[in-house]
């Protein structure tokens, strides 16, 4: 114990002298601003990559790699930052994504592309905590829930600007400058956060829970892979998704039991025990399942039933992000005043609120009243996110800052995937119901000419809804179908696609108020300005 005691001891003081805070911040904006539009850009570099290196089928395997290793490196990069220093963590997270994103620029073929994404995400997952571990250290109380809010905001910015660069860039570059701008931008965040951190220095021995790392690494990559996997590639009852469960059940088991015994747990059990620990990330996960979960979904509504472009319907998330971006902001400073259980609270309402009015949207909605209830949807992400991080590290001592840090990301993450995925299975149970009722009796009238349509409709209606709706809402289809055929489906396919999404919307309603309920048994948390003078002393 006392050999722990000395490692915890040394690692960096935020008040050091030889702490540069002036670099270190410009070195943090600049790395978790880029590592945070990676994304997004290159969601709008897919089509042109798809179309140089072939592989179509595989594009979506190029977003699923990332998210697969950045998730699960999450909660590893906490603890190994609390035991060997934020210094040695995240100027390995920087080369690591730095040289992830040169080999997807040379990559070849999709499924080169598709590892190197994967190795990619290894850095970005150890960027994305770290920023706001760092934040943690360097500041305290008021201050830190000021930064708190404004590196929350960051993500907000990342998702408005992030298609118009990639955009930019594949129209004026070329596709692969999309990983190679990482190199520059990474470099100079790489010297900046080097020069103002300070080394740690290590007293003993470091010691690794490598069977925590092996079995949490097993079972959060099944548990993803079969979550994201199931009902698209693989149906919900097969060999393949019941075996990756099995396979995430029986490694979670495994770690939850490693950690309960070995001397520095990857994410330590008696956390959970903590009340507050577990109230805040539940807040987050339950949050993160029924607003991520939802919010996909918008824009296929604004095509298919209010009938808006593609671009406009992208464009409709970019007022909710500002208005995120506002709050978090606002939310940093406003926190230290009204406390955070009542800021957590008011954030979680509003989102509830926002939710509620998605419910009531019908073909007659229009665009601007759909971005009005989409923005106090991001009024209360911003109230919420960076809030959590705040609560839970002004709640816990110096030495656990870096796991409780990583463990909320890691929780809202998780949330997301579910949240995807079970509100996606709804949408597709409910569709292939409501399809099945009002739209087969209508195709069995069909000619006997159009025998090959209708059974190409019925099969879809079965296995891919979704698919059938952005189909055959496509002007361009539309076009090639017999009017009488398209005038017949397209109404029938609208009430059921606003049908279907009104069940989306309430279930995500239902996880944010489950989120709601417990913030009422939140405790009162202080943010208190001399706590870190009371510990470095």
């Amino acid at each position: 114990m006392a050999e722990i005691s000395q490692q915890q001891a040394t690692i960096e003081s935020p008040q050091s002298k030889e702490t540069n805070r002036g670099w270190l911040i410009a070195g943090l904006i600049i790395a978790m601003l880029f590592a945070a539009l990676e994304g997004t850009i290159v969601g709008t570099a897919m089509p042109r990559i798809v179309g140089d290196l072939g592989g179509l089928s595989l594009m979506t395997w190029l977003t699923t790699a990332y998210m697969l290793t950045s998730t699960t490196v999450v909660p590893i990069t906490g603890k190994l930052a609390d035991l060997m220093g934020r210094k040695a963590i995240y100027v390995t997270g920087l080369v690591v994504f730095m040289i992830g994103s040169a080999l997807c620029g040379l990559a070849q073929d999709m499924t080169q592309l598709i590892v190197f994404r994967a190795f990619q995400g290894l850095g970005g997952g150890i960027m994305m905590p770290m920023a706001m571990i760092i934040i943690g250290d360097l500041f305290v109380g008021k201050e830190r829930a000021k930064w708190q809010g404004v590196f929350g905001a960051l993500y907000g910015i990342s998702s408005v600007i992030g298609p118009q660069v990639g955009g930019w860039i594949v129209d004026y570059w070329d596709w692969h400058w999309v990983f190679y701008i990482n190199l520059p931008v990474g470099i100079v965040a790489t010297i900046l956060i080097a020069k103002g951190l300070k080394s740690h220095k290590a007293t003993g021995p470091v010691k690794i829970d490598v069977g925590g790392i092996f079995t949490m690494v097993i079972g959060v990559v099944s548990l993803l892979l079969a979550l994201t996997l199931g009902g698209v590639d693989y149906d919900w009852d097969s060999w393949q998704i019941l075996g990756m469960f099995a396979v995430a059940f029986v490694s979670l088991s495994a770690f939850v039991m490693i950690e309960t015994k070995v001397e520095e747990p990857i994410l330590p059990m008696h956390l959970f025990k903590n009340k507050l620990f577990t109230l805040l990330n539940g807040i987050g996960f339950f949050m993160s399942v029924g607003m991520f979960g939802a919010i996909m979904f918008v824009p296929l509504f604004m095509q298919g039933v209010v009938g808006v472009s593609a671009t406009e319907s992208g464009t409709i998330m970019t007022p909710m992000m500002i208005t995120m971006i506002v709050s978090s902001i606002i939310g940093g400073r406003i926190v230290y005043k009204i406390g955070v259980k009542a800021q957590i609270v008011a954030g979680m309402i509003i989102i509830a609120i926002g939710f509620g009015f998605m419910t009531t949207m019908t073909e007659t909605t229009t665009q601007l009243v759909a971005t009005l209830y989409m923005m106090v949807v991001g009024l209360g992400m911003g109230l919420v996110m960076p809030t959590i991080t705040l609560a839970l590290q002004e709640s816990f001592p110096k030495n656990q800052l870096g796991v409780v840090t990583s463990s909320s990301q890691f929780f809202r993450q998780i949330g997301g995937t579910f949240g995807m995925t079970v509100l996606g299975a709804i949408m597709n149970h409910h569709s292939t119901k409501t399809l099945s009722d009002q739209l087969l009796p209508h195709l069995e009238k069909l000619p006997a000419e159009a025998n090959q349509l209708t059974a190409h409709f019925k099969k879809m209606v079965e296995t891919d809804p979704q698919g059938l709706y952005s189909g055959l809402l496509n002007p361009d289809m539309l076009r090639q179908m017999p009017a009488q055929v398209a005038d017949m489906i397209v109404p029938i396919l609208k009430d059921a696609l606003v049908s279907s999404l009104h069940q989306v919307f309430l279930y995500g309603l239902i996880f944010v108020v489950v989120g709601a309920v417990f913030t009422l048994f939140l405790k009162r948390i202080r943010l208190s300005e001399q706590r870190e003078d009371k510990q470095a002393a």
